[in-house]
């Protein structure tokens, strides 16, 4: 008798059909992207371009910075980040800023770093950050980070954003008619930031940016006008790209002075925060995956730098800038790109002059802005819209609760020793990044601390097993409810 096997025959696919498949799936996705943009911007056009301009508090001084210091080329600068924010729009449909790597331009001013020397720093973090995203380890990586890390990052950068905020006041001023003119502006804009939470629909970003454009139009006239001695008129300058290539030594300065050290901060806040914080922000928009994020890193600074370009990355206080100010779609950096192509390649010297200028009470505004935004995140840790839970997190803790568990889990999930075990986790990351400023130590400080209480309940496990429950920073099995109010229960 002839067998038969059951298994369905193997069909053999052709690569362009493969290919057709995807250019088609990519296709569709790029449709509802531009439909998005356009619905919104259509829908809240003020909302939009005040949105975009949500993140100059953190660009403008570092731009600036830079600039003066010959470390960049700002007419390569603005036109290349132009496009990338018009690309990143057009393929993401989200806010995705486009901003300094702020560790190597902090290196970069300290140091006095060439052009040749910062881009070298940034070429090898954009190749690094695109060989992890290629080969799949950005997404492995970000799969096994615990939410309370996740989220004490995020909220570590929204605080060291409103610290650094006071850097930007113009406290060495001389004339007290000056210094108090600064407080009562500042003032006026800060309860005009709490007016426009009431009123979204105001564009408080547009309205600082021209209030700012006007103040230095007004103190051209007045003190730097065309009688003033050494004046000179900013003029219209086309850019004429210059390509190099770095020496071996610039290479080797820009990567070990620079590079290594921005490299796990590009991944964690630039790439893994942004990816989950557009989840938070925008939940009925798709998120970009941290694989595609990492790419876009790669893609923009492996085409600018060359030309003198500021390395740049996205980055999580920046999304949540333009969200705070109305931006909820891809249009509001596309219209931030254009107007950074055009001064770019047309007026480069308007631009810088306009920049320098600008009154640094207003830019430390958007900054507190920013970072009060991002530090909102953090409240939903232990809420009913958590969106986690992931192996990891539910590993880390052993259920011994029952007084009111049932109610507990149809809530959040989350008994009352996990809560708290989260909280600290998050604020052990928090803690480290404010402490060090730096957030490699913090992830590593929220990490330990994870894995702290995943050993503590490997070993009151093993000591359950030998007949002896002895828990370790935590209620034991005899003092049941009454003790779940100890100080150590949420430490690690």
């Amino acid at each position: 008798m002839e067998h038969r096997s059951n298994t369905p025959p193997c069909r053999y696919t052709h690569p362009f059909a493969t290919l057709n498949t995807h250019l088609k799936s990519l296709t569709r996705s790029l449709l509802q992207t531009h439909h998005h943009n356009l619905s919104t911007l259509l829908r809240s056009p003020l909302s939009e371009i005040s949105g975009s301009l949500g993140d100059l508090g953190t660009l403008l001084p570092i731009l600036i910075a830079l600039s003066l210091n010959n470390s960049i080329s700002l007419s390569s600068t603005l036109v290349f980040s132009g496009l990338a924010n018009i690309y990143t729009g057009v393929l993401f449909g989200i806010p995705l800023p486009v901003q300094p790597m702020k560790a190597i331009a902090a290196v970069a001013l300290a140091r006095n770093f060439s052009k040749e020397e910062i881009a070298s720093a940034g070429i090898f973090v954009a190749g690094a950050i695109g060989v992890l995203s290629l080969t799949g380890l950005v997404r492995w990586f970000t799969n096994r980070i615990p939410i309370p890390v996740v989220k004490g990052i995020q909220l570590g950068t929204g605080l060291s954003l409103i610290l650094s905020a006071g850097n930007l006041y113009p406290s060495s001023i001389s004339s007290s008619s000056a210094s108090l003119l600064n407080a009562a502006v500042l003032l006026i804009c800060f309860l005009a930031l709490l007016a426009s939470s009431a009123f979204r629909r105001i564009p408080y970003a547009l309205i600082i940016l021209l209030l700012g454009i006007i103040f230095v139009g007004f103190t051209d006239l007045i003190s730097d006008g065309p009688g003033a001695e050494g004046y000179s008129i900013p003029h219209f300058k086309f850019w004429h790209p210059q390509a190099f290539v770095p020496s071996w030594y610039s290479f080797q300065k820009g990567l070990l002075e620079a590079g290594i050290g921005q490299l796990p901060l590009t991944t964690l806040n630039s790439v893994i925060a942004v990816a989950f914080l557009a989840q938070d922000l925008l939940p009925e928009v798709k998120a970009p995956s941290t694989t595609a994020l990492g790419l876009s890193v790669m893609g923009i600074n492996l085409v600018g730098c060359w030309f003198g370009a500021m390395p740049v990355c996205h980055g999580s206080g920046g999304l949540a800038a333009q969200y705070r100010f109305g931006a909820r779609s891809g249009a509001s950096i596309i219209l931030l790109g254009l107007v950074k192509l055009v001064l770019g390649l047309f007026a480069s010297e308007i631009a810088l002059h306009i920049f320098i200028k600008f009154p640094s009470v207003l830019l430390c505004i958007l900054v507190i802005a920013a970072g009060l935004e991002l530090v909102k995140v953090g409240e939903s840790l232990n809420t009913a819209g958590v969106r986690n839970l992931n192996p990891l997190d539910r590993a880390s803790s052993v259920e011994q609760d029952t007084h009111n568990e049932d109610e507990d889990k149809i809530i959040t999930g989350l008994t009352e020793r996990e809560r708290k075990r989260r909280w600290a986790v998050m604020f052990t990351t928090v803690a480290g990044i404010l402490a060090f400023r730096n957030d490699a130590i913090g992830f590593s400080a929220g990490m330990l601390c994870h894995w702290s209480f995943h050993w503590q309940d490997i070993l009151e496990e093993r000591t359950s097993r030998r007949g002896g429950y002895t828990m370790l920073g935590s209620q034991s099995q005899e003092e049941g409810d009454n003790a779940q109010e100890r100080p150590s229960e949420g430490t690690c």
